[in-house]
């Protein structure tokens, strides 16, 4: 990266809308990951899930020497080598953008199972994104009822054919903003999910809270 090429904070490759939109909520809220405000660039692989494993640095090529950082993040279920565990594909896209231009200065993160794990949250933030506010039952005891959660589960095992279904059942459209107003909301605390985790961590090592930089 010349010196004197223009930079922006982040360039941020998602699977998807919906985990394109998950992530703008996120970002909206720096100030609850602990980091200061990002300047992010959001592109969406056209080719999804399996595109973000095969080809993430040639969709990043272009920005490398105007980003300071790169983020690749996309879904364990649906990528084609769902067989792999998520720390091995993390690995073999890391090592593919290490190798072009983005060495010490990229992470790639592997949801487990999928995206929507990180926002089913006992907050009634969930039930009033999925249309289940005030209804009886409520949404968590139709989850169980209908086995997307069991008695020992805090989340679904299936969590975006849950998030589907509980829309379905209320007539409520499936719409990415619904991903981008719950990372918006819910809060941080409520997910341990490993791959957020990370997500924060990364973050956090980039974008320390205290950095300050020239007026």
């Amino acid at each position: 990266m010349t010196q004197d090429a223009p930079q922006r904070d982040l360039i941020v490759l998602a699977a998807d809308k919906d985990a394109e939109m998950s992530l703008r909520g996120i970002f909206s809220r720096h100030e609850s990951l602990d980091i200061h405000s990002v300047d992010a660039e959001f592109i969406v692989h056209r080719e999804h899930d399996p595109g973000c494993l095969l080809s993430s640095e040639r969709y990043l090529r272009q920005y490398v020497e105007t980003h300071r950082y790169a983020l690749v993040v996309f879904d364990h279920e649906g990528c084609g080598h769902e067989e792999t565990p998520c720390t091995i594909l993390e690995n073999r896209v890391q090592d593919s953008l290490e190798k072009n231009g983005w060495h010490a200065r990229s992470a790639v993160i592997v949801i487990e199972p999928e995206l929507e794990v990180w926002v089913w949250s006992d907050s009634p933030e969930v039930d009033g994104q999925l249309g289940w506010a005030g209804r009886k039952p409520d949404l968590r005891t139709w989850l169980r009822e209908k086995e997307f959660l069991l008695p020992d589960q805090e989340k679904p095992k299936r969590p975006k054919e849950a998030m589907q279904s509980a829309l379905y059942e209320v007539r409520k459209p499936w719409s990415s903003s619904i991903h981008r107003h719950l990372a918006g909301r819910v809060s941080f605390r409520r997910c341990a999910d490993p791959g957020f985790e990370k997500l924060k961590r990364t973050l956090q090592q980039w974008f320390p809270k205290a950095e300050s930089f020239p007026a």
